[in-house]
């Protein structure tokens, strides 16, 4: 669930940010203005200059589908709103180099999706339905992290 939590704040963070870059609370970034947006938002932008709504609903839209989990997703979508060096500036609040904190995040990631898309079954030793180990400890260290990582986030970009 911690993964989840992370995507849906990574979606929130840049959604907010996105709509701060428009209503120009936030410089604009190479990565904000390269994103797309249909001809129908655009008239609705143009007829409305001062309104955001449609551009919230352009984001939704756009990543509804999109998953901010792994490290190199989560900067995409970070340098939509802010040109920070996102792994160099969290590993500098985490005390890590951006390689460790990358890494461990894939890690967590990656023991998610064997969870969620594998039954959490050890392919080694096909039929008989042994199950990956997890301890409490390891929940509660990855857990942990994702919460340090997200903090660190979030002063990173403020």
């Amino acid at each position: 669930m911690i993964v989840s939590a992370l995507d849906h704040y990574i979606h929130e963070i840049t959604r907010v940010g996105m709509l701060e870059v428009y209503d120009r609370k936030r410089p604009q970034t190479n990565a904000s203005l390269r994103f797309q947006v249909t001809m129908e938002a655009t008239m609705t932008g143009i007829s409305k200059p001062s309104e955001n709504d449609w551009f919230d609903r352009e984001i939704r839209d756009k990543h509804g589908y999109q998953a901010f989990q792994h490290p190199d997703n989560i900067a995409n979508a970070v340098r939509l709103f802010s040109s920070c060096e996102l792994w160099r500036a969290v590993a500098s609040e985490l005390n890590l180099t951006d390689q460790d904190v990358k890494n461990r995040l894939r890690a967590i990631v990656n023991r998610r999706n064997q969870i969620v898309h594998e039954a959490d079954l050890d392919p080694s030793y096909p039929g008989t339905g042994n199950r990956w180990p997890i301890s409490p400890a390891d929940v509660t260290s990855a857990s942990d992290f994702i919460q340090d990582v997200c903090e660190a986030i979030h002063t990173v970009v403020n």
